[in-house]
């Protein structure tokens, strides 16, 4: 069998990565050693327990070598394939679960890297179809090589309509984000001259003198800095929300026993 190691890596690495990141044992181990040595206060305890966020730089490029694996021995060795769908699965719903319930977002890039994962899964199918080209001409399939070269040139320009139509919804701001940018910018600098702050934005701070840092500083009447301005939003963080104390509520509890007793 060609595929016994990557059988035996998708199985060793990737379904055992899977279970260990469901089960998180070292994030377990060192939340009970911070409890028993660290934790004095209730804040001490709640940062113990931080998940923090995913790792993106190591969870995703290993997801795409699953898959150009399943891509690549789909043409050569089809026996590889059951493994990869298991190890998809099993992805599929564990990071589902541990992204929402779990981890915390830690930023937001509206998705900006999606444009870099379809190259990389469009260069990996056009690699799975030149192999396929290869093995089918040394394999006394020759007739079929000039059916099969239409699979690279169309998947290349699949990919370049994708760039095309898509690519500008990732680059470039949206008008709702771009609103958004300007109530902050207003709600935090009202009386900043744009116009007056652009003609000098590009020019080095060494040519702009000093009056630069006063001319577009804003003050209030007496000459003082004012008090930065804080936007609310309405999405409150996990680790700065208060926990619920044990002793509330024992007011109500006490009432409640009293009336049964009468």
């Amino acid at each position: 069998m060609k595929a016994t190691f990557f059988i035996t890596y998708v199985m060793v690495d990737g379904w055992t990565g899977i279970a260990g990141e469901i089960l998180r044992l070292k994030p377990l181990i060192f939340f009970h050693l911070k409890n028993f040595f660290l934790v004095k206060t209730e804040k001490d305890r709640e940062e113990a327990m931080d998940p923090g966020s995913i790792c993106f730089d190591s969870t995703e490029p290993r997801i795409q070598l699953y898959f150009l694996l399943g891509l690549v021995y789909a043409a050569v060795t089809p026996f590889l394939l059951p493994f990869i769908l298991v190890f998809f699965g099993f992805a599929y719903v564990v990071f589902r679960h541990q992204i929402i319930n779990v981890y915390n977002q830690q930023y937001e890039s509206a998705a900006q890297f999606w444009p870099s994962v379809h190259g990389r899964i469009i260069t990996a199918l056009i690699v799975s179809q030149l192999l396929l080209l290869g093995l089918m001409s040394t394999n006394d399939f020759e007739q079929t090589t000039p059916v099969l070269l239409v699979l690279p040139v169309l998947t290349f320009g699949f990919y370049k309509y994708c760039k095309n139509r898509f690519e500008p919804a990732f680059v470039r701001n949206p008008l709702q984000e771009a609103m958004k940018k300007d109530t902050l910018e207003r709600a935090r600098e009202p009386n900043l001259d744009l116009k007056a702050y652009l003609a000098n934005s590009y020019l080095h701070p060494v040519f702009k003198g000093d009056e630069g840092d006063d001319r577009y500083s804003v003050m209030d009447d007496d000459g003082w800095m004012e008090e930065e301005v804080i936007v609310p939003t309405k999405r409150h963080s996990r680790r700065t929300t208060p926990a619920q104390s044990k002793h509330e509520g024992s007011d109500s509890l006490s009432v409640l026993e009293s009336s049964l007793q009468r």
